[in-house]
């Protein structure tokens, strides 16, 4: 028993035994701690609550698991911990791009495709050029690198496989994928903006 009287031993040993009231006292006893951990190693991307309600539904998957050996608190530490390491990782590998992540030029450039066939003034090239930065580093790397080489440096084909070694159907199609992913995340970033 700890000092406010609550047995988690036997609080445990009820769950085990699939006792509904036990897990909802035992959610309510562990809440603060993993609270207090997803808070302090959120992934920017993911609330609070969604990572909380990971880690728990983690603890009574793997609850057979816990020998004892630790307090429990411990062990659900470690969950936690491990939790928001594996979103961090999965943020990192798939950054996604959304219409809050935009300065207040990019925003405008957007708005500005989204309202109208003209050019971009050149009062916004600098968010325009702020965007495709963003936008290109959806893409992974060698897709990044083919669009740099041949659509904003004006590469040729010779050119591009000359300086990566890639054959030229390899090029042509990996540019060709790699346009159409930076079409998907504009269509998606302009979806988002208010019109």
């Amino acid at each position: 028993m700890d000092e406010t009287g609550f047995d988690m031993a036997a609080c445990l040993e009820r769950v085990r035994l699939r006792d509904e009231d036990a897990a909802r006292e035992l959610v309510a006893q562990l809440l603060p701690l993993v609270t207090k951990l997803v808070r302090s190693h959120l992934p920017r991307r993911t609330s609070v609550e969604d990572l909380t309600q990971t880690v728990f539904m983690k603890l009574f998957a793997n609850l057979d698991q816990f020998s004892g050996r630790v307090p429990l608190e411990h062990w659900v530490s470690r969950i936690a911990v491990n939790s928001c390491i594996k979103a961090l990782r999965a943020e990192k590998i798939r950054p996604e791009l959304r219409h809050a992540d935009l300065s207040e030029e990019e925003v405008l450039v957007l708005e500005n495709l989204a309202a109208t066939a003209e050019e971009i003034r050149p009062d916004q090239e600098l968010g325009a050029r702020e965007l495709v930065t963003k936008l290109l580093a959806q893409l992974n790397p060698a897709d990044r690198l083919v669009i740099q080489l041949m659509n904003l440096e004006g590469r040729s084909l010779q050119e591009v496989r000359e300086l990566t070694g890639w054959n030229l159907p390899v090029i042509k199609v990996r540019a060709f994928r790699a346009r159409n992913k930076l079409r998907q995340h504009l269509r998606q970033l302009m979806k988002e903006t208010p019109r």
